[in-house]
C-alpha cells in the first residue's frame, strides 16, 4: 500500500458504481475495491485500511454487518455507509453498528464525499494523537512506573485517572514505602495543572515554627533569623499542586491555618496581616490512622473531613504478592543498567524468598533489596545468597510443603506458574479462593491458567 495516500476500500456490488468511485477518488487515495462483504473482509484482514466506504445493500451480508465486523479488527478503519434508501432511522442504526458517517447515494456528490472522508480522517488522527499523548503522559509522569496487576492496584490506577482532572483534594493513606508520593505525582501530571509546579513538603521533618514558615512564608523580621521575606510553598505552587507528606504530624496551630486555606484559598505570611490567595490543589499523605488521631484529639475533625474528599488507600506489598515478580524484574533491569551488569533474572530459591518475605518496608524495601542483590551478584541471575540477610531468612522458615518446586533454570514466569499451582492445591481447586490468596483477580487467574495450560487443575 502507498505510504503517501490514505488507503480506501470501496465495497459495492454494482461495477459501474465502484469503478466510478475509484476513478473519482484515486487521485487522493490508494483505492481498493470489492464486490461483496466476503471479498471485503478478506482484504480487511490482510491489509490495514484507513477508510471503508461500503454500500448498504450487498449480496448475502449487508453493509452494516460488514462495518460491525470491520470495527472488531485490531486496527479498524473509518467506516462510511452509503445507501439509496436514506432515512433517519437507518442512519441511527448505522451509527449503532459502528459507522463513522452516513451518506445517501441519491444525492451523492464527489466533492461532498471527499469532504466527509477528509473530515473523518482528521477526526481519527486527532483521536489517535490524544491516545498517544495520554500514553506519553502516563510514561513520562509515572503511570507506567506504577507497576502492578493485582486487583487492588488496577483499581487504584483507575481512580487516579478519574480523580486527576478534578480540582478536589486527595488524601493518600498507606504504610511507609507503598508509593504514596509516586501516586501524588501521577495525579498532578495527569491533571490540567501539569504545566505548573508540584511542590512537596515533608511535614514530619520540620518543627512547627519552621513548617509554618515553610508553608505560608514569612516577612523580614517575623522571627529571629528571618533576615528577609520568604515566599512559602503554597505561593510557590500557584496554579499547580501542593503535596503534603505525613500530614498527620502537623501541629494543631498549623492545622487551623491549613483548614482556612482549604476553605477560602487564603492565607497570611508569618509576620504579616495581608491576606493572600492561591490557586493550589492539595494532595496529602500519611501512614497514620487519622480517624484514631481525631478521636485522641490530636487531629482536627473538620480538617480531616476537608482532606478526605477523595481517599485512596495504598495496600502493603504483602497484600499484593502477585506484583512482587513484576516489581522485582523492573528493579532488576534498572539496577543492572546502572551498574553495567548483565543480570537478567532470579534463581528459583531467590524468587521464592522474595515471595515469602513480609516486606515491612513495602515497595521501597524491595527496591533496596534488589539493588543490594545486583551489586553482589556474580552471575547472570540473582541467587539466594545475593539477597539481604532478612530476605534470605524468609526462605528457610517456609514449611517444605509450601516451597516452590522448580528446576534450577526457572524464570519469573515459571515461578508465577508454580505459585498458581500451589495456591490451587491449597484451596482444593477453588479458583476464587486461590485468586484471592495470591492477590490476583479471578479474570487474571483465568487468563494465566490458559496461558500456562493449567485449565484442568
Amino acid at each position: 500500500m502507498s505510504d503517501l495516500k490514505p488507503s480506501l476500500l470501496i465495497v459495492d456490488d454494482e461495477k459501474p458504481t465502484r469503478e466510478g468511485l475509484r476513478a473519482a477518488l484515486e487521485d487522493h487515495y490508494d483505492v481498493w475495491i470489492a464486490e461483496d462483504a466476503g471479498a471485503a473482509m478478506q482484504l480487511l484482514e490482510q491489509e490495514n485500511f484507513d477508510v471503508l466506504l461500503t454500500d448498504f445493500r450487498l449480496p448475502k451480508e449487508d453493509g452494516m454487518k460488514l462495518i460491525a465486523r470491520a470495527k472488531s479488527l485490531s486496527k479498524p478503519p473509518i467506516c462510511i455507509l452509503m445507501t439509496a434508501y436514506g432515512s433517519e432511522e437507518l442512519a441511527v442504526e448505522a451509527m449503532k453498528h459502528g459507522a463513522d458517517d452516513y451518506i445517501a447515494k441519491g444525492r451523492l456528490q464527489i466533492d461532498e464525499l471527499e469532504m466527509r472522508i477528509a473530515r473523518a480522517l482528521r477526526q481519527h488522527k486527532l483521536e489517535a494523537e490524544n491516545v498517544s499523548l495520554r500514553k506519553q503522559l502516563d510514561t513520562r509522569f509515572g503511570m507506567e512506573n506504577i507497576i502492578g496487576q493485582s486487583p487492588a492496584m488496577e483499581e487504584i490506577l483507575g481512580v487516579v485517572r478519574q480523580v486527576a482532572p478534578a480540582r478536589t483534594t486527595v488524601l493518600l493513606l498507606g504504610e511507609s514505602g507503598t508509593g504514596k508520593e509516586l501516586i501524588a505525582k501521577a495525579i498532578h501530571q495527569l491533571s490540567p495543572r501539569a504545566n505548573h509546579t508540584m511542590v512537596t513538603v515533608h511535614c514530619a521533618g520540620l518543627a512547627p515554627t519552621l513548617l509554618e514558615s515553610e508553608l505560608f512564608g514569612h516577612e523580614k523580621g517575623a522571627f529571629t533569623g528571618a533576615h528577609e521575606r520568604r515566599i512559602g510553598r503554597i505561593e510557590a505552587a500557584q496554579g499547580g499542586t501542593l503535596f503534603l507528606d505525613e500530614i498527620g504530624e502537623i501541629d494543631s496551630s498549623i492545622q487551623v491555618k491549613l483548614l482556612r486555606f482549604l476553605g477560602e484559598r487564603t492565607f497570611e505570611r508569618v509576620g504579616s496581616n495581608k491576606t493572600l490567595t492561591a490557586d493550589v490543589r492539595l494532595i496529602a499523605a500519611t501512614n497514620r490512622n487519622l480517624e484514631e488521631q481525631v478521636k485522641a484529639g490530636k487531629f482536627r475533625e473538620d480538617l480531616f473531613f476537608r482532606l478526605r474528599v477523595m481517599e485512596i488507600v495504598l495496600p502493603p506489598l504483602r497484600d499484593r504478592t502477585v506484583d512482587i515478580p513484576l516489581l522485582a524484574k523492573s528493579f532488576l533491569k534498572e539496577f543492572a543498567g546502572e551498574n553495567n551488569k548483565t543480570v537478567t533474572d532470579f534463581t528459583p530459591d531467590a524468587m521464592e524468598a522474595l515471595m515469602a518475605y513480609r516486606w515491612p518496608g513495602n515497595v521501597r524495601e524491595l527496591r533496596t533489596a534488589i539493588e543490594h542483590a545486583v551489586v553482589l551478584c556474580r552471575a547472570d541471575k540473582v541467587t539466594l545468597r545475593d539477597l539481604p540477610p532478612a530476605v534470605r531468612a524468609s526462605n528457610s522458615t517456609l514449611p517444605t510443603s509450601t516451597k516452590l518446586v522448580a528446576p534450577s533454570d526457572m524464570t519469573v514466569a515459571e515461578a508465577e506458574k508454580q505459585l498458581i499451582i500451589r495456591a490451587l492445591k491449597e484451596c482444593n481447586g477453588n479458583r476464587t479462593a486461590a485468586a484471592k490468596k495470591i492477590g490476583m483477580s479471578r479474570r487474571t487467574l483465568h487468563r494465566k491458567l490458559v496461558e500456562y495450560n493449567l485449565q484442568d487443575l
